[in-house]
């Protein structure tokens, strides 16, 4: 009888202690969209910039009828219907400011391989202030992650920019980054890789050589999650930064759009296959934002731009606690991102540096 006892509360025991710390996912999928500002995550197209002669691309009917409607709940519902519809129904979305819920870049910098270390490493490193820097010397969490017995040889990242090679610390890390020109499929390639890492070699490259089009990180990155099964994904899309800075506000909205679509396909791909289904987490967030005060700055960021320090995150998966657009008042950070994606898997993101405390916490509320 005392034995039974004792066996019963040590089961209570352990559920207690699994329901304290929640359910943990088994996969994760972290997609950063560069330099999308929130004004259209939650407000959709821009008015103002759209009938701007000098962004409008000379087409500012056209993009009116695509992406205008009366309210910004409509609009940005026709901007991207994935993430305000699955992901505002099952998830959570923040940084709608004019709710006063903040998500900030904790870096100084507000550009890019300042705000991907930092969504990657969980802390500022002010030594990275420049997107030629070389190596990273921090450890991020996917290379924290790929470190742990259960993870090793399942993680893999896949950027439309080169510099993710750098960010990432590849040849350190250990785990696959296929960036910017990169081959997919290393010495053996499934034919569709072939035919990708053929297209990637002979498309018209509108950035240049380091940054391709995102129809080909997508592809990629889909190819492999469908064959390799990775246990954590990382997927940087660069088309909505890229637009801007060409002043083109159309192809933005379009890039943005497109993103989105996209993501969706990667989630209906999730919910379908037995090793990804509601064992997975999604966290989907941007490197910085984007002028907006001086509304002819939304092409530009960085220290000089007031308010391109002003970002978003969302989030869908297992444990996390419903609840759409947040509205309450919050001040989040971008380097909380790293550890939150080791809380969901059950894992303590540690390096010689320092980590910000995760977001798990706050999912949970």
């Amino acid at each position: 009888m005392y034995k039974h006892f004792l066996l019963a509360f040590f089961a209570f025991s352990v559920f207690s202690m699994q329901a304290q710390s929640g359910p943990k996912v088994e996969n994760f999928i972290l997609i950063t969209l560069d330099g999308m500002r929130w004004q259209e995550v939650f407000g959709g197209v821009d008015s103002v910039l759209v009938n701007d002669k000098r962004f409008n691309q000379n087409d500012s009917a056209a993009v009116m009828i695509k992406y205008w409607a009366g309210t910004p709940q409509d609009r940005r519902q026709k901007l991207m219907p994935f993430l305000w519809s699955t992901v505002a129904s099952e998830g959570r979305i923040y940084g709608n400011r004019l709710l006063g819920n903040k998500v900030d870049n904790a870096n100084p910098y507000w550009f890019s391989y300042p705000g991907y270390s930092e969504i990657l490493c969980g802390f500022v490193d002010t030594a990275i202030n420049t997107n030629s820097y070389p190596p990273n010397p921090n450890v991020n969490v996917l290379e924290f992650i790929h470190s742990q017995k259960a993870f090793k040889g399942s993680v893999a990242a896949f950027g439309a920019w080169d510099a993710f090679d750098r960010i990432l610390n590849e040849p350190r890390a250990g785990f696959p980054v296929v960036s910017g020109k990169d081959v997919c499929g290393g010495e053996y390639p499934t034919p569709r890789e072939q035919l990708l890492n053929d297209m990637k070699r002979d498309a018209y490259s509108p950035f240049g050589d380091a940054e391709q089009l995102d129809v080909f990180t997508h592809y990629a990155a889909l190819e492999y999650l469908r064959n390799k099964h990775p246990k954590v994904l990382y997927i940087a899309y660069g088309e909505t930064d890229e637009w801007a800075h060409h002043s083109h506000y159309k192809d933005y909205l379009d890039a943005a759009r497109q993103t989105d679509a996209w993501i969706g396909e990667i989630w209906r791909f999730i919910q379908a296959d037995p090793q990804y289904r509601n064992k997975t987490a999604l966290l989907i967030t941007t490197d910085h934002g984007r002028g907006d005060l001086a509304k002819a700055e939304w092409t530009s960021h960085g220290a000089k731009i007031s308010d391109s320090h002003e970002i978003w995150i969302a989030a869908i998966g297992p444990g996390l606690s419903k609840g759409g657009e947040m509205s309450n008042a919050v001040q989040l950070y971008q380097q909380q991102v790293a550890a939150t994606v080791a809380e969901w898997l059950g894992l303590d993101f540690k390096a010689k540096h320092p980590v910000a405390s995760g977001l798990w916490g706050t999912f949970r509320k």
